[in-house]
């Protein structure tokens, strides 16, 4: 797949739910045939996805969130683009 263009916005597929799971003590992505638990770097990102926010708006939120981080561009791309490959969200 190629990479994730910085002005496309990210969507979760159809019959993928993002929340926040007490239990697991972390956000988890849940699906028919399962759930995903995801590591903080992982909930931090899909966490901006709303469907309406580009990839660029995504990684300004979570740069002021995080300033200690550094630019996070080449990370939350990278990110986005296995999530792509995982089947979890769509680009367009």
């Amino acid at each position: 797949m190629e990479a994730v263009g910085l002005h496309k916005v990210p969507r979760f597929r159809k019959g993928f739910r993002f929340q926040w799971e007490p239990a697991q003590q972390s956000y988890v992505l849940l699906y028919p045939e399962g759930m995903v638990k995801l590591n903080g770097s992982a909930g931090a990102i899909l966490n901006e996805i709303d469907g309406w926010r580009s990839v660029i708006g995504i990684i300004s939120s979570l740069e002021q969130q995080f300033p200690e981080a550094g630019p996070l561009d080449d990370d939350v791309c990278k990110f986005l683009k296995d999530a792509c490959n995982q089947h979890w969200i769509e680009v367009s």
